[in-house]
């Protein structure tokens, strides 16, 4: 065995025998849905896609979750609804403008008697559409004989929307241009002035940062070329087969997490780049951006292989949250459960400290990798905690996606931190298959687990501009809350 396979084998042992037991006072104490069936707020938006699904149906929304104070999240649905079939040519994708939807998500203590110590009835509060003032390219359709995919909104709103069109780029630069018109949201973060969101993306990858209130684009990060694929097609496999470096197609930057001085952004790859192994690789990347000045470092997260020798099936980062500025918590998950047709078995949230760890940004490969890879230790089974509250585990969303930390709250007289972790249900509100014959709704879910503070004591809450203080941007969410209240 060389030296360097020998590297890779003992990281992959180290890195998975860290910790397998998860923490016990993690709990589940709330379960929020906000039905699938329905339009959001952006009724300009409401007319038929391609596809004929309706351009604001509210769906998506587990693809990123954040906290933004006061009882407020803002969440991002990916690429639109693909799951109805339209072109194969443009992977199924439509015109779809990329948005974000503020959410109001208050626990309330439950009634005596209850499953759970509270009850949360989400809100819709405000849908945002994704815009930019510089001009776009978009692509011209002809080769899938469809029209150009520039929207008509465009024109009446006079800016340039970002959509979910896999064609909308411009074929003679990298995937990592940020003047691309495709887009495909998975994470998102709020500034800690909480005037501005970051959103990190599976396309280019890209990480933009919006204005919050108007949805405008103010500002972009860079990642390294090594991230970007050269050759760029509409489907998905083509750029896979095409390309020999770069992010696999639709496992780009899945995650974000922001540092609680808001100082510190963390992109994670949802799966290895081509060139450290693909779909089969072991490891994929952490990228740490400076908010200021753009610099970036790399790190090395090893996955955790849920199949076998033979046949190996490596799962995916669905997206992390930051624990301070240097601790993470990291979403691995499989694509089994409600959505699939299938049993979910892997949903689990890890814990990872950066402090020390080694830059990666000039090795390549899984074995240049794999010596520096991080540790990791179980932090939440988010199977078995469903599970043990009468959960099946058929009825278990397949793509649990988004991780935030929310308020804090009180059980059985002890003071807790809390997580919330949010499903994307691909914009399909019911499923009937072979585990669900009568068919059972697929709403957009929101899952809320309480964690002791020794659980994580180097937690630091992001400091969020009006949270515990009545002022700034939310201090207009707290009044209204107190209105609805009172």
């Amino acid at each position: 065995m060389s030296r360097s396979s020998l590297f890779a084998l003992t990281a992959i042992v180290s890195s998975l025998t860290f910790a397998t037991t998860a923490h016990a006072a993690v709990d589940l104490i709330a379960v929020g849905r906000l039905g699938g069936l329905t339009g959001d707020l952006s009724k300009e938006t409401a007319a038929p896609l391609e596809n004929g699904v309706p351009g604001n149906l509210l769906g998506g929304l587990g693809s990123g979750i954040a906290y933004a104070g006061c009882h407020t999240f803002v969440a991002v649905p990916d690429r639109g609804p693909n799951a109805v079939s339209y072109n194969a040519a443009l992977d199924d994708t439509a015109s779809y403008i990329n948005r974000f939807q503020t959410l109001r998500l208050r626990l309330e203590p439950s009634a005596g008697g209850a499953a759970l110590p509270y009850s949360l009835t989400p809100k819709l509060v405000a849908t945002t559409l994704l815009h930019t003032s510089d001009k776009l390219a978009y692509g011209t359709g002809a080769a899938a004989g469809v029209p150009n995919g520039a929207p008509a909104l465009n024109v009446r709103n006079h800016t340039h929307y970002f959509t979910g069109r896999s064609d909308n780029f411009d074929p003679a630069r990298l995937s990592t241009n940020d003047r691309n018109g495709r887009f495909d949201p998975e994470s998102v973060r709020v500034s800690n002035d909480g005037e501005s969101v970051f959103i990190s993306d599976e396309y280019g990858p890209y990480v933009y940062r919006f204005d919050r209130r108007s949805g405008r684009r103010v500002d972009t990060y860079n990642l390294p070329d090594s991230f970007a694929v050269s050759t760029l097609s509409p489907i998905g496999n083509n750029e896979i087969a095409q390309n020999t470096a770069g992010r696999v197609a639709n496992k780009g930057m899945e995650g974000l997490a922001i540092s609680p001085d808001g100082k510190t952004l963390f992109g994670a790859m949802q799966s290895p780049l081509i060139q450290d192994g693909g779909t089969d690789g072991a490891y994929t990347r952490i990228v740490k951006i400076d908010v200021r000045t753009g610099k970036t470092t790399q790190f090395a997260y090893p996955l955790t292989n849920i199949g076998t020798t033979a046949k190996p099936k490596y799962p995916t980062i669905s997206d992390v949250v930051a624990v301070n500025d240097h601790e993470l918590l990291v979403d691995e998950r499989d694509g089994k459960g409600l959505g699939d047709n299938s049993t979910a078995v892997f949903k689990k949230v890890f814990h990872i400290d950066l402090a020390g760890a080694q830059d990666v940004s000039s090795a390549s490969g899984q074995a240049g990798i794999a010596p520096y890879a991080v540790q990791k230790a179980l932090f939440l089974d988010v199977v078995a905690q469903l599970t043990l509250h009468g959960y099946s585990a058929n009825d278990i969303p397949a793509k649990l996606e988004g991780l935030a930390f929310g308020p804090d709250v009180v059980v059985d007289g002890v003071k807790k931190h809390t997580l919330f972790i949010a499903n994307d249900n691909d914009f399909v509100g019911t499923v009937t298959d072979t585990n669900h014959p009568a068919g059972i709704a697929n709403p957009n879910a929101f899952f809320v687990f309480a964690w002791d503070a020794s659980e994580l004591p180097a937690y630091v809450a992001q400091k969020l501009v009006g949270v515990g203080k009545g002022r700034g941007r939310d201090e207009h969410f707290c009044a209204s809350e107190r209105d609805d209240d009172h």
